[in-house]
């Protein structure tokens, strides 16, 4: 009852705080009123009711939003007080460690342990991070010299990881800081791929026209009058240039296929029909080496959804290396058969050659750009050291894998798997 009693008290205080505030409005539609009803001769009824619904509206609350927005906004920081430091810090997905003024750890997120390992409250992240850039972003952040800071950083144990560390007071005079630890290593493998990848093909251009560029300058000097002379330069100098137009080409190909999205399953193709055709277009090369390519194809109706273009890049590129790098067998085999995963239903097409095979060590980086097991033997084929990147990546758009079998002195075997859907 003293409740309702108190809550009736503060209404009527509101109420009657409203009326003050807007007293003089209240006062002018006063006399507003009585002037209609003395000029007008309106009757008292009509009166009555105009300053009824005058007091009514005065006693509205004219800043009804302002203070629903500062109830909003009250509600929201009572919400975030009631937010402890500790679950601040497990929301952030990057390493995160809180200390104090003496550079002792007073907290550390899940990703923090995960990432360092051995913290523990009150431990010196002094003596933690021991690297003279950790030191001296402590030290600037801890004296007071600037509020915020940020350094590279390189942890060594138990894998190379390379971080951008970003350190920060806590509020005002909290006496508390902050490490944030922005993982770059996958950014910094990027750009290191990207860097070898550019001194890579510049070096496989430059070979060909420093080849070019000197046979010009002899050709104008000493064989100028050498008929003999001039064709076999010139023959040699058609050769270079085809190497730069294939590298080219390549180059190209591999843009093209990065800035393409992963391919959506749409399009059948029949793997018989491309890897027949395949064969055919690479029967002259074949018989110049003198192999002989055999087919071993399953029975029955050999599709995959995929790009048939694409696929035949990736057919035609395998049989090529196949003949050129194993021709010392005499014969490369082509086979297509039931894929062996029971869980995926697809094809295995398999390029068996019975050549000088690949040591073990070179298979894990074969599909690189540019690495070559026999770096002279590739350029006297005329390889230009992408075509395996090539398959990878038009592999990976159809959600397909290549596998490698191989032991020196007996062939290799390249096996393409293929998803039937």
């Amino acid at each position: 009852m003293a409740e309702t009693s108190a809550e009736q008290e503060s209404t009527g205080q509101a109420l009657a705080a409203r009326l003050w505030r807007n007293r003089w409005l209240l006062a002018a539609g006063v006399v507003a009123v009585f002037a209609v009803y003395y000029f007008a001769g309106v009757s008292g009824y009509a009166l009555l009711l105009a300053l009824a619904l005058l007091a009514a509206a005065a006693m509205l609350p004219v800043d009804a939003e302002r203070q629903s927005t500062d109830a909003a906004a009250a509600i929201e920081a009572s919400g975030l007080q009631r937010l402890s430091g500790e679950y601040l810090a497990a929301a952030v997905a990057d390493p995160l460690i809180i200390f104090d003024h003496s550079a002792a750890m007073v907290h550390a997120n899940a990703a923090a342990f995960a990432a360092f390992g051995g913290l523990a409250p009150g431990m010196s992240l002094a003596l933690k991070f021991r690297a003279p850039e950790m030191q001296a972003l402590l030290d600037s952040i801890l004296s007071g010299e600037v509020a915020s800071d940020a350094v590279d950083y390189t942890e060594k144990l138990p894998v190379e990881r390379t971080y951008r560390v970003s350190a920060s007071t806590v509020g005002h005079a909290t006496g508390l800081y902050v490490l944030v630890f922005k993982d770059q290593s996958e950014t910094r493998r990027i750009d290191r791929m990207r860097a070898d990848f550019i001194a890579n093909a510049s070096h496989e251009l430059r070979t060909p026209l420093a080849s070019i560029s000197g046979f010009i300058e002899t050709l104008r000097g000493p064989a100028r009058n050498d008929p003999a002379a001039r064709d076999q330069f010139l023959q040699i100098m058609q050769n270079q240039t085809g190497r730069m137009a294939r590298l080219i080409d390549d180059l190209l190909s591999l843009s093209r296929l990065e800035m393409k999205p992963y391919l959506k399953p749409g399009t059948e193709v029949d793997l018989r029909q491309t890897i027949d055709s395949v064969i055919d277009s690479l029967g002259p090369l074949a018989a110049e080496n003198g192999i002989v390519v055999e087919r071993e194809f399953a029975n029955g109706r050999l599709v995959v959804p995929g790009d048939r273009d694409e696929l035949f890049q990736v057919f035609e590129n395998l049989l090529e290396n196949a003949c050129k790098y194993g021709q010392s067998g005499g014969h490369v085999t082509v086979s297509v058969a039931a894929g062996e995963d029971a869980q995926q239903a697809g094809f295995d097409v398999t390029i068996r050659d019975y050549g000088p095979g690949i040591a073990e060590e070179h298979i894990p980086r074969i599909t690189e750009r540019f690495y070559r097991v026999d770096v002279e033997n590739s350029r006297t084929q005329k390889g230009t050291g992408l075509g395996l990147s090539i398959v990878k990546h038009i592999l990976t758009r159809h959600n397909a894998r290549l596998s490698i079998k191989s032991e020196v002195g007996k062939g290799a075997a390249f096996t393409v798997h293929l998803p039937a859907r």
